[in-house]
C-alpha cells in the first residue's frame, strides 16, 4: 500500500505563486525519495519506473528531479538515517536551546560518521549537477533535513528571540550542523571527530548569544 503523502507546514494560502511553486516542487522531491525509502527497506533495488509508480508521480517527472538513478538511491538512504525528533529530544531540556541543538548536532554527526562514504558522494552529485549545468535552478538539488529539526530544538525558546533573528539563527545554524561543515572541519582543518564537535558547539553558542542581542549591538 502506498503511503499517502503528508502535508507540508510551509503550505500556506497566503504564500506567492512563486513560494507555492517551490513548496510543491519540494513536496514532490520528498515523496519521490520516501517512496524510494519505503521499497529499499523491503528489500528490493528498485527501478526509476518503480519508484515513480510508489510516489504516485510520471516517470519523467521523477527523472526530471532524479536523472541519476544511484544518486537518488544513495539520498534515499539518509531519508533512513536521518534521526527523527522524538528520538533526538527524549532526554533534552525542554527550555535549554543550546542542550537542544547539541543533540541535534550530536545526532547529524553520528548519522554522518555512519554514512560518510555515501554523503560524499551526494556531495559530489550535487556539485556535479551545478558544474555541469544539469540544474537551471528550478527543481531543487537537496532536500533539507537539517532545519525541521533545528526548529524544533528553538521552539520552546522562540520568545527569547525577535523574529527575524530567529529566522536568521535558524539559517546560521544549517551551516554549522550538517554534511558541509564535516567537509570543512575535517578536510580543509584537519580536525578529528572531537575536535570538530568542540568548534560546532562553540559556534552554535555564539550564534545563540548573537541572536539574543539587541539589533542595534
Amino acid at each position: 500500500m502506498k503511503a499517502a503523502a503528508t502535508a507540508d507546514p510551509t503550505s500556506r494560502s497566503t504564500a506567492s505563486p512563486t513560494a507555492g511553486r517551490q513548496n510543491q516542487l519540494l513536496r514532490t522531491r520528498k515523496d519521490i525519495l520516501q517512496a524510494a525509502a519505503r521499497l529499499t527497506r523491503q528489500g528490493r533495488n528498485p527501478s526509476l519506473e518503480e519508484i515513480a509508480e510508489e510516489a504516485m508521480v510520471s516517470r519523467a517527472t521523477a527523472y526530471r528531479h532524479f536523472p541519476d538513478l544511484s544518486a537518488l538511491l544513495v539520498e534515499a538512504s539518509f531519508d533512513i538515517a536521518t534521526p527523527q525528533a522524538d528520538t533526538v529530544f527524549r532526554d533534552a531540556p525542554p527550555k535549554d536551546p543550546a542542550a537542544r541543538l547539541d543533540k541535534v548536532d550530536a545526532a547529524f554527526h553520528r548519522m554522518i560518521v555512519e554514512n560518510e562514504n555515501a554523503l560524499r558522494l551526494m556531495l559530489a552529485h550535487t556539485l556535479q549537477r551545478g558544474a555541469g549545468g544539469e540544474s537551471d535552478g528550478s527543481l531543487p538539488t537537496r532536500q533539507n533535513r537539517r532545519t525541521p529539526l533545528i526548529e524544533a530544538a528553538l521552539e520552546p525558546a522562540r520568545g527569547e528571540f525577535k523574529p527575524a533573528g530567529l529566522k536568521m539563527l535558524t539559517k546560521a545554524l544549517a551551516l554549522v550542523i550538517g554534511t558541509e561543515s564535516m567537509v570543512v572541519l575535517k578536510d580543509v582543518l584537519q580536525l578529528n571527530d572531537a575536535q570538530a564537535r568542540r568548534v560546532r558547539r562553540w559556534a552554535i553558542r555564539a550564534l545563540l548569544e548573537a541572536a539574543r542581542k539587541p539589533a542595534d549591538h
